[in-house]
């Protein structure tokens, strides 16, 4: 491939044969927590379909809105502590109970001021009462997640994860029951809240029992200077945490205090899918390959980590494409098929904002690349910015073009912030001459692929989808635009895994190292 670098055969899969306690004890925690992230997504994100049609656009954007600001107010109370906790107590585990007390002393206050923070901003948005109140009654959860979260980290840090894999799956699957059946017996929202919470208060219960019984415990008197550490240390990453909730979430927060809920529900709608594609296509595969990135920068290969960036972000792309272009030519009767009837204008939504998926999913790469390089602060600067105008385009946007406004104000926002996060980089020419071939043969296969589309969905939605996908497989292949060494990159992918293992006896690949000093 013109003389670039392969990915580092160093990090292939060690050869098959017993595993030492440490890795077995890696692959059992990377597999427990990989599962219960797959299903606990997987419940949710049908529940959420559900959950449309049995609320109604009206009352669904109402709980869209207040998911919105429960996500961006969450932010304060964990106040950037739990990763600070988890680093720190992995390395000093005879310090747990030091933290643990500090963590207790700290974030019911801090939850606290969130509550209130909410109670604020719902008022200065303009929402009427009824929102509000059932934000004052929902918000509680803010003190009930921050009990269960603190003991989530410290079983991370000491490596027993297993048991929050389990809670967390557990959690959901109560979560759902309990709110299904108050929503069954009539209750509503205020049933609905009321089961969010019950679920959080076992939730918090179990996890303190969990912490127990490892021997875990609150010591007391607090250490005031491990309190003060966790602020200081985290505020950085409190800061960054609630500019990107609150960059995702805006869209939903204005749309509602601009044209009311009922638009709202259907913003909500649409974004359940686009997320859903994210969360399980993006941000499995980035969290998967980040030690690999991180391990390849520090050593100073350079030229190889220019590869990997290629490669990542050409592998969003190639997954993503297709899922935009089905997506969006099929959005009619695919909102119909999954929200009902009730969410008719989700479609106008969707065959924007799925474009979102697209961009988002690259630019996710280069922004855990400057992650890498130790560049935050641009990257908080980025978010900043991509933010400030998103809202601008919200507020431009929404009263001219209704509901589709948010998603095009969102898709525009994104893409601003892709062009950033890439002119962050300073590539060479070859870096860019192969970036553009892959580019425009990707091009024409999804022209291709959309010509197939339109032509098939005047027959049945089905029928289109069920043959553009393997023509787009195979136009893919036959263009050359996914060249033989991106196979590389999946194969690692494939055995870093879960279950990578299985995969690497059935599936064996020869890969090249890369030049010294690359």
């Amino acid at each position: 491939m013109d003389g670039q670098p392969s990915l580092d055969a160093a990090t292939a899969p060690p050869p098959n044969g017993p595993l030492t306690g440490a890795a077995q004890r890696a692959a059992r925690n990377a597999t427990a927590l990989a599962l219960s992230n797959i299903v606990s997504k997987g419940v949710l994100f049908a529940w959420q379909l559900i959950l449309a049609r049995w609320l109604g656009s009206e009352n669904y954007g109402v709980y869209g809105t207040i998911g919105a600001l429960m996500a961006v107010g969450a932010a304060i109370p964990d106040f950037g502590m739990g990763l600070i906790v988890i680093r720190d107590v992995a390395n000093r585990p005879q310090d747990a109970n030091r933290y643990l007390t500090a963590t207790l002393a700290l974030q019911p206050i801090l939850a606290a001021l969130g509550y209130v923070v909410l109670i604020v901003a719902a008022f200065l948005f303009g929402y009427d009462a009824e929102l509000r109140a059932l934000l004052a009654f929902a918000a509680l959860s803010l003190l009930v997640d921050a009990l269960g979260n603190m003991c989530h980290n410290q079983l991370l840090a000491i490596e027993r994860m297993v048991i929050p894999a389990a809670i967390a799956t557990g959690h959901v699957i109560a979560l759902v029951i309990l709110a299904g059946t108050a929503l069954a017996a009539g209750a509503g929202l205020w049933g609905l809240y009321a089961a969010t919470l019950i679920a959080g208060l076992l939730r918090a219960a179990v996890y303190w029992a969990a912490l127990w019984r490892v021997g875990a415990r609150p010591q007391f008197p607090v250490d005031w200077g491990v309190a003060r550490g966790l602020l200081i240390a985290g505020w950085p990453i409190a800061v960054t945490s609630f500019l990107a909730l609150a960059y995702q979430h805006a869209d939903k927060l204005i749309t509602t205090a601009v044209i009311g809920t009922a638009g709202t529900g259907q913003l909500t709608a649409g974004f359940v899918i686009v997320f859903g594609v994210i969360e399980l296509l993006s941000t499995t595969v980035l969290v998967a390959v980040f030690p690999l990135m991180s391990r390849t920068y520090a050593s100073g290969q350079q030229r190889l980590f220019e590869v990997m960036l290629e490669k990542l972000a050409f592998l969003n792309l190639t997954v993503s494409l297709p899922i935009a272009i089905f997506t969006s030519l099929l959005a009619v009767p695919l909102a119909g098929w999954l929200f009902g009837a009730d969410f008719t204008r989700t479609a106008d939504v969707l065959r924007i904002l799925i474009w979102y998926t697209v961009v988002a999913m690259i630019s996710a790469v280069f922004a855990k690349a400057l992650l890498v390089q130790d560049r935050q602060r641009r990257l908080m600067i980025i978010r900043i910015s991509g933010l400030l105008l998103n809202i601008a385009l919200l507020l431009i946007l929404l009263p001219a073009l209704h509901v589709p406004g948010a998603a095009l104000a969102t898709l525009i926002a994104e893409s601003a912030i892709l062009l950033a996060v890439v002119r962050s980089f300073r590539f060479p020419a070859d870096w860019w001459a192969r970036v553009v071939n892959h580019l425009w043969r990707l091009a024409l296969v999804g022209a291709a692929t959309a010509g197939v589309v339109l032509a098939l969905r005047t027959v049945h939605p089905l029928l289109a989808a069920l043959v553009g996908v393997p023509i787009y497989g195979a136009l893919l292949l036959l263009s050359g635009a996914f060249a033989r060494d991106d196979w590389d990159l999946i194969y690692r992918l494939a055995t870093a895994m879960p279950g990578g293992t299985l995969i690497g006896r059935w599936w064996r690949r020869e890969l090249i190292s890369p030049p010294s000093g690359s």
